[in-house]
């Protein structure tokens, strides 16, 4: 039995890593006052159609380090790239198993539908003919227990200026994933993280992961006709919270990726930075928790160890979640977190533009005046130390 303590410390790392969006709206909204309308994720502003398939990926070198009597490691991947206008069924965004498991995570079972969470819009078609070319390919990892689905707006956005997207989910690490035959495994890691695991565990686990999803992407074993349309000599990465550091962690351990995005994560493994040479790494976060003037996070030393083009950004009234989609939903359902000034629709626009920019720059060659400094569209956006990029 873990020690009081542990528990307490358990408690509050899974707060800090996965965030508590939910929390200060319970009891705020009982299930009588909140209607169950439509959702539906921004609209891409590509010129592409987004075509969606998924993929059941299973390392059969690796034993999980969560549930070592598993066979491999098990990865769900949802991978979203340019099509050809077809019509296809709508993608889903997530069963409603999955929505299910989401909602009780965040305090909100019998407050919102899993089936309205379900059967969110979002403007991708299952298995579309994939468009002629070849794309780079960016890989993204969710934060701590969450599911790769909340990240499903900015792989649409970037599938529809043309990458091919892969989210990508880790066995026993989110607290709803739908795996085949209906299995949605439990969130091990919840239970151990703090407890008899480092985070730099998570760090280290996901990093061997993603390299392992970019030998499936692009070695023709599972990705069948896209991997004709992705340029392995274009890899970048981005993860949201761990995923984040996750993002960093795989560049310095996988020399195929050539640039990455961290939003909002800690990096929790010792000399962060350090591997990456001079390979772009961007770093997005909430003024809050992650600005020069807070204390407790990691980023001043992880940036001081970056040689090549790199940023440092905050956001002024961001919260943790607002670089994902669960703000942008959360507001369409009347859930609007009280304690996050910055909306979820502003939220949004920051992500996708900057995201969007940087991979735009170091995957394809494209200036970006907007990641030069401030901007009036963007006032939110802040810029540290920009004289030693």
């Amino acid at each position: 039995m873990p020690s009081s303590s542990n528990t307490s410390r358990r408690t509050v790392l899974t707060a800090l890593l996965a965030g508590g969006l939910a929390v200060p709206l319970l009891g705020a909204a009982p299930a009588s006052s909140v209607p169950a309308p439509a959702l539906e994720l921004p609209p891409t502003t590509g010129p592409y159609p987004v075509g969606r398939r998924t993929l059941h990926l299973v390392d059969r070198h690796r034993t999980d380090p969560w549930v070592p009597t598993a066979r491999g490691r098990e990865l769900m991947v949802s991978v979203s790239y340019p099509a050809r206008p077809s019509g296809g069924a709508p993608a889903a965004y997530m069963t409603e198993s999955e929505a299910q498991r989401l909602l009780e995570a965040k305090g909100l079972a019998g407050v919102v539908p899993a089936a309205t969470v379900a059967g969110t819009r979002t403007h991708a078609q299952v298995d579309a003919p994939a468009a002629p070319g070849r794309f780079p390919l960016v890989l993204l990892s969710p934060g701590f227990s969450m599911p790769r689905t909340t990240l499903t707006a900015l792989a649409g956005e970037l599938a529809a200026r043309g990458y091919v997207v892969a989210a990508v989910d880790h066995a026993y690490e989110s607290v709803g994933t739908e795996f085949p035959g209906g299995r949605v495994p439990p969130c091990v890691a919840c239970d151990r993280v703090g407890v008899d695991v480092e985070e730099s565990a998570v760090v280290e686990g996901r990093a061997a992961d993603l390299s392992f999803v970019i030998d499936e992407l692009t070695g023709h074993r599972r990705a069948g006709v896209l991997a004709h349309v992705i340029d392995s000599h274009r890899i970048g990465v981005a993860g949201h919270s761990i995923g984040g550091a996750a993002a960093m962690a795989t560049m310095a351990a996988d020399r195929r990726v050539r640039a990455g995005v961290n939003l909002d994560g800690g990096f929790f493994v010792r000399d962060a930075g350090s591997g990456l040479g001079r390979r772009p790494f961007m770093m997005v976060g909430a003024e809050d928790v992650h600005g020069p003037a807070s204390t407790g996070n990691d980023w001043a030393e992880t940036y001081d160890r970056l040689h090549g083009w790199k940023r440092w950004l905050t956001v002024s009234g961001a919260g943790h979640f607002s670089f994902t989609d669960i703000p942008w939903l959360a507001e369409q359902l009347g859930l609007p977190d009280p304690e996050v000034p910055l909306s979820g629709e502003r939220g949004w626009y920051i992500t996708r533009d900057y995201v969007r920019a940087f991979f735009d720059l170091h995957l394809r060659g494209i200036p970006q005046p907007l990641l030069q400094g401030p901007t009036s569209s963007h006032p939110e956006v802040d810029f540290h130390r920009p004289d030693s990029a």
